[in-house]
Formats: C-alpha cells, sequence, structure tokens
C-alpha cells in the first residue's frame, strides 16, 4: 500500500507517509489553533470566534449526555479525538494524499491512547483501590474475562476504523477506475459522509470507555455496600 511507503530513515526508525502526514495534520491544527485564539474578544467575537465557541460548545454537550457534570473533564481529550479523526478521514480526499486513518498502525496508536486514557480517568476518578477492585467484580473468578474485554473491545476499535477507512478508499478508487470522472461527485460525498460517521462513532465509543472507567467508583461502592450487607445478614 502506497500509505506505508517509507519516507525517509530517522535513527534507525522507518518514517512512513502515515507518519509524515500525521505530522503535517498536527502542525495544521496548531496553525489553526494559534490563528483562531490570538485576538479572542469577549465583548465582540469574531465569526471565527463564534464558529469555534459553537464547535465547542456541542462537542461538550456531546460529553455532558454520556457523563453529566464530567465534560470538561476528558472534554480536551474526546474533544481532540473527534477533531483529528475528521480531518484525518478527510485527508484521503486530497490528492496524492491517503487518510492515516487508512493505516492499521495509526489506527491502532489512537485505539491504545484510548485503551490508557480509561484507565488513567478511571483512576483519577475512583481511586486505584476502587478501579481495581471493579475488575474483581461480582467475584474474582472474572477477572481474566475482564482483562480479555479490555483487550478486545481495544482491538476491534482499531480494526474498525481501519477497515471502514481503508475499504471506502479501495471503493472509491475502484469506482473512478471503472467508470472515469463521470461520477465523482456522489463519490465523494459518500467519502465525506462516511469519514464524518466513522470519526464520530470512534469518538463516542472512545467517551463510552472512559466513562465506563470514571463510573467504576459506583461500581466499586455498590459492590461493597452489598458485601456489606451480606455480613450484616449473616451476623444477625
Amino acid at each position: 500500500m502506497e500509505s506505508v511507503a517509507v519516507v525517509f530513515s530517522l535513527g534507525g526508525f522507518g518514517i512512513t507517509t502515515t507518519v509524515v502526514t500525521t505530522w503535517g495534520l498536527l502542525l495544521l491544527f496548531w496553525i489553526v489553533c494559534w490563528l483562531a485564539t490570538r485576538r479572542l474578544c469577549v465583548e465582540r467575537p469574531g465569526l471565527l470566534q463564534t464558529a469555534l465557541e459553537g464547535m465547542v460548545q456541542a462537542i461538550e454537550s456531546a460529553i455532558d449526555s454520556v457523563l453529566p457534570g464530567r465534560a470538561g473533564t476528558v472534554l480536551p481529550f474526546v474533544g481532540t479525538i473527534w477533531l483529528f479523526l475528521v480531518v484525518a478521514n478527510l485527508t484521503g480526499l486530497v490528492p496524492e494524499l491517503d487518510s492515516p486513518t487508512g493505516d492499521l498502525s495509526a489506527t491502532a496508536a489512537l485505539a491504545f491512547l484510548v485503551f490508557l486514557s480509561t484507565h488513567w480517568y478511571g483512576i483519577r476518578s475512583a481511586g486505584l483501590k476502587n478501579y481495581a477492585r471493579h475488575y474483581l467484580s461480582p467475584s474474582p473468578i472474572l477477572l481474566p474475562f475482564h482483562l480479555l474485554g479490555e483487550l478486545s473491545r481495544t482491538l476491534a476499535l482499531a480494526v474498525r476504523l481501519f477497515g471502514n477507512i481503508m475499504s471506502l478508499e479501495m471503493a472509491a478508487l475502484m469506482v473512478l477506475l471503472l467508470a472515469g470522472f463521470l461520477v465523482p461527485v456522489p463519490v465523494l460525498m459518500l467519502h465525506i459522509v462516511e469519514a464524518l460517521v466513522q470519526a464520530y462513532i470512534f469518538g463516542t465509543l472512545a467517551l463510552i470507555y472512559i466513562a465506563g472507567g470514571m463510573q467504576s467508583r459506583e461500581a466499586a461502592q455498590g459492590g461493597a455496600a452489598a458485601d456489606s450487607n451480606d455480613a450484616g445478614g449473616r451476623t444477625t
């Protein structure tokens, strides 16, 4: 695949087009954020500032529907995931460029970040002891199954995004090769819609996983309360 061609080597590591494209997107994000935030005004916000504030509020509202009252905690991570995936998935529309998310290594890295952030937010919210306890609930026998579930959903998160974006780009290429440039508009519209949908799905799943980790404190407290009630019943 062209998307994994090695561009140059750095310290013995091959830097592929996926990495170069990702670096370019990160640089683009930095430039846009710098230009958009250097002249913020509370009294008379400009059109760009109003659009950015509306976008942030929409993302915050979506997060708040899953994590009421805690949207501000995970907004920087989940919001960045959503915005990056929207741009990354649409990069394949640019001539001579491929979507970084069409490379399994890129989607695996994103899924691994979600995996780490889930546990980080969970430990930060519930504490290490309570967070570890929910893996032993309702019985310590289920610990291997909980761990297997964590690994399998991370793998599924990476493969789902990779498979959908890669198949979308291959389908668009096949249609253009067979039909020429007579039907480019419907193909481009399909690409745009599917790219947005896949970005939304990945970000929503990441949010759900993080919410599950942060709510482990309530689950652990519920399990501890049930154990104490059982112990009290046996005592009486």
